[in-house]
């Protein structure tokens, strides 16, 4: 079943589109690379740097390097399974080689 993209009031003036977002999240101790699904990406990142998430808790402080938006819960669901993989991880580190290497010399 596909879902079409839902809009809702904003201001009550005009319509807003839902966007389903897919992170990567670094932590800058550990060198960890989190993803992750949500549909509030500032509150997700914020409960993630609070230890409210128990996957990510022990890997705090951690960085925002990457995300993407879906229309389509579906599409981004299958994307996040599909970067949890090792072919997925692989293309995570290789599309981010600059930004994690950057990262991992700033902790030298």
């Amino acid at each position: 079943m596909v879902r079409e993209p839902r809009t809702e009031w904003f201001e009550g003036q005009f319509f807003a589109m839902i966007f389903h977002y897919v992170y990567v999240l670094y932590s800058l101790n550990h060198k960890f690379i989190y993803v992750g699904y949500t549909r509030d990406l500032r509150g997700r990142f914020q409960k993630h740097n609070k230890k409210e998430v128990k996957s990510t808790s022990h890997y705090v402080p951690l960085e925002l390097i990457f995300y993407e938006a879906y229309q389509s819960i579906e599409d981004a669901l299958r994307r996040e399974r599909h970067l949890k993989t090792t072919k997925g991880r692989m293309t995570l580190k290789s599309m981010l080689r600059e930004t994690l290497l950057k990262k991992q010399n700033r902790l030298l």
